[in-house]
């Protein structure tokens, strides 16, 4: 008999605070294998203050498994039109099982409720499997540059076509 699973996005709240930063760090630990760089990145320097000020003034998603936390990722605003997706990652123990693409269809989902156009994001150039990941979600690459000395890829994904 094949067991069934309890799924649940939300928005985060100070309590999931221990588990986002687990999430993030293994997450930001594989992208740093993934990327050939060394485990030097902003996001496995973040602290429990970081993450809260995260949930305070971005939006922050956790999903759930059987009420286990398994996925995270926080969405921030640049302008009206324009937002920015950022550490986003998914349980070791868990990838490749859908809740990277469930949390980016909520993601998708608020950002056609508040008429946001376009969603960007960076992520390593050589880390052919989350490109791979993003172009099979909508995004597609507009820039790359190298002030993180790696090659970051700027991606890009709207919501509204670009003549509208």
């Amino acid at each position: 008999m094949n067991k069934l699973y309890s799924f649940k996005v939300k928005y985060a709240t100070k309590d999931d605070i221990p588990a986002i930063s687990k999430i993030t760090k293994e997450a930001f630990l594989r992208y740093c294998s993934l990327a050939q760089i060394p485990p030097d990145v902003d996001a496995l320097r973040e602290t429990h203050e970081d993450i809260l000020r995260d949930i305070e003034n971005k939006t922050v998603f956790v999903a759930f498994i059987d009420g286990e936390p398994v996925g995270s990722v926080r969405v921030g605003m640049i302008d009206e039109k324009t937002a920015y997706l950022s550490r986003f990652g998914v349980d070791e123990n868990h990838r490749n099982s859908g809740i990277g693409k469930i949390l980016l269809n909520v993601v998708d989902n608020l950002m056609k409720e508040h008429n946001v156009e376009k969603l960007m994001l960076h992520t390593s150039s050589a880390a052919l499997s989350l490109v791979r990941f993003y172009y099979g979600r909508g995004f597609y690459i507009s820039s790359v540059e190298y002030s993180r000395g790696y090659p970051r890829a700027e991606l890009v994904k709207y919501y509204k076509n670009r003549g509208d």
